[in-house]
């Protein structure tokens, strides 16, 4: 039998939950921010010449400009000729684990953690979501202790569940989750999560083309069905079609990956017609890099090189440079295969999370939004709904309601553009600013750390 998580871990969950949910942000002036393009994140059309109120960390009244009047003592800033979007949330990521070159145990501190949710920051994220491979005391301490100056909030679901050892792919992430063998395990394994307050919990079924052992049906199902009496979400990693069918009966709130789906046929979207708040994470989540032959112009994005240390980005691209013709066609046969798939799933107006899978394997923390919202779009999605899928529909996902959209009442997490997104999605990529908690971001003392 497996010792039960401590109770103090139980105690600062609830207490840290209370603290991150009425927390105020540090008083600031209030300000008046006037001119720029608003792209809300509510889905409807941008305010071309927009005026919104922030203070005390939140969003005050949102309109247009010369709507809001500025009271004695607002701060004035003029974001004439700027775009304005809510700040992005990452529903799908490894963190703690990945520093400079080195995937390790080692590295899982509380300054790598800082470091990695500052680089999200620094890339116009406002919160990030680990998926089943956290362990330990800390990222309950991150994730309900007050928020780090300068970062993305943090949100645990805690350890996964999958057969002994036969969980995520890197080496380093395979020893989180709960190794289950029993229905007796599993529902033990899930009443210990729940003592966490933990809001969604990751399974694993995916035999990896035969090399390792998936979760059962048997095992599943009592997953499942105790996460549900505890009001738990199950997510899993699934790539058969015929799995994730059989999870969809059984109740699975969500998938972490479609890029790993094999295909999708009419019973599937029958079957996700009839749940409508089922969703997907990491539509590509990095894989399908490969598919741009020769050297990607993004290589040289200077936001990718603001965040990503140098060495990661050499390995990367002595990677990329040994692809082999032959590789590169099966990655590109195999994207024109995900378009019919994304296609038909936005045919069900299934919900799509962003989500990047970021932590081991040059999955890069941070810049990697801006390529999934790139890729979104070259598969098919429209500007609009890429920016959706990584703002209100991601919060939602993460259990996030603070954030995702500019609107009263919510916090004041938003990013300013030298550029229209809607135009290229690409220009989600030139940030001028990054306000978090209506607090802006220090950028240029982040950038000035890591060149050090």
């Amino acid at each position: 039998m497996r010792p039960l998580k401590s109770a103090a871990v139980s105690v600062l969950a609830i207490g840290g939950l209370f603290l991150r949910t009425s927390a105020q942000a540090p008083a600031s002036p209030r300000m008046l921010f006037e001119g720029a393009r608003m792209i809300a994140g509510d889905g409807a059309a941008p305010i071309e010449s927009s005026a919104f109120i922030v203070e005390n960390g939140q969003f005050g009244r949102v309109g247009r400009r010369g709507e809001i009047a500025a009271a004695a003592g607002t701060v004035r800033i003029d974001l004439t000729g700027k775009t304005v979007m809510p700040a992005l949330v990452d529903a799908h990521a490894h963190v703690g684990y990945t520093k400079g070159l080195t995937d390790l145990q080692e590295n899982y501190t509380r300054d790598n953690f800082a470091d990695i949710l500052r680089r999200y920051a620094y890339s116009g994220v406002a919160a990030v979501e680990s998926l089943g491979s956290d362990r330990g005391d800390l990222p309950y301490q991150i994730q309900n202790g007050p928020p780090i100056a300068d970062a993305a909030l943090y949100v645990t679901t805690g350890r996964g569940l999958a057969p002994p050892g036969q969980g995520p792919g890197p080496a380093v992430l395979k020893p989180a989750p709960y190794g289950v063998t029993s229905e007796a395990e599993a529902r033990k394994d899930v009443q210990e999560l729940a003592a966490t307050k933990v809001r969604m919990v990751k399974i694993w079924v995916d035999d990896r083309n035969g090399t390792v052992t998936k979760l059962s049906p048997q095992l599943y199902r009592a997953i499942i069905d105790e996460a549900h009496k505890h009001n738990i979400l199950v997510v899993a990693h699934a790539s058969q079609l015929n799995d994730l069918k059989d999870l969809l009966r059984a109740g699975l709130d969500g998938s972490a990956h479609i890029g790993l789906v094999a295909d999708v046929d009419d019973e599937l979207v029958a079957l996700l017609k009839t749940r409508p708040q089922f969703f997907f994470t990491a539509l590509v989540g990095g894989s399908y890099r490969g598919y741009e032959a020769g050297r990607p112009k993004w290589f040289d994005d200077p936001l990718l090189r603001d965040v990503v240390p140098v060495g990661q980005l050499k390995r990367l691209g002595d990677t990329m440079s040994q692809r082999t013709p032959e590789g590169v066609a099966r990655t590109r046969q195999r994207f024109e295969q995900l378009k019919g798939i994304v296609a038909r799933l936005r045919s069900a107006n299934v919900r799509i999370a962003l989500g990047t899978d970021a932590g081991p394997g040059d999955q890069f923390f941070g810049w990697g939004v801006h390529y999934e919202l790139e890729t979104m779009v070259a598969l098919g999605l429209t500007p609009m709904e890429a920016i959706l899928s990584g703002t209100r529909t991601a919060a939602e996902v993460a259990g996030l309601k603070q954030l995702g959209t500019v609107a009263a009442g919510k916090s004041a997490d938003f990013i300013v553009l030298d550029a229209n997104p809607l135009d290229d999605i690409v220009n989600s990529r030139a940030i001028n600013k990054v306000y978090l908690r209506g607090q802006e971001v220090n950028r240029s003392r982040l950038k000035a750390t890591w060149a050090e």
